[in-house]
């Protein structure tokens, strides 16, 4: 009967720290997409954190991505080579007869 017991509780903690963890993971998940309401451009404030204007660095620098006709590859737009009205990552792909 202890067997039974402690496998049960066993079992039952393993489900609760998977559950908690796939719940903390959705709660991130939704955070890190939350759309913010239009405002003015972000400007860093004087009592931001290293990590806090790094972050607001980054997605000010950041560039647009592309996908390319070929192979599918995500690449930056800076890079594209453009062929009939498609985009591609390389001439090399661009070259090639389109499927």
């Amino acid at each position: 009967m202890s067997r039974i017991i402690f496998w049960l509780g066993l079992v039952f903690l393993v489900i609760f720290a998977v559950r908690s963890k796939i719940r903390a993971a959705q709660k991130r998940h939704q955070q890190q997409f939350r759309q913010p309401p239009p405002q003015q451009p972000a400007q860093p404030q004087p009592q931001q954190t290293y990590k806090a204007r790094a972050a607001t660095q980054a997605a000010n620098d950041a560039e647009v991505m592309l996908q390319c006709a070929h192979c599918g590859v995500f690449y930056p737009a800076s890079e594209t080579v453009q062929a009939n009205g498609r985009d591609y990552c390389s001439a090399a792909h661009a070259a090639l007869p389109s499927a």
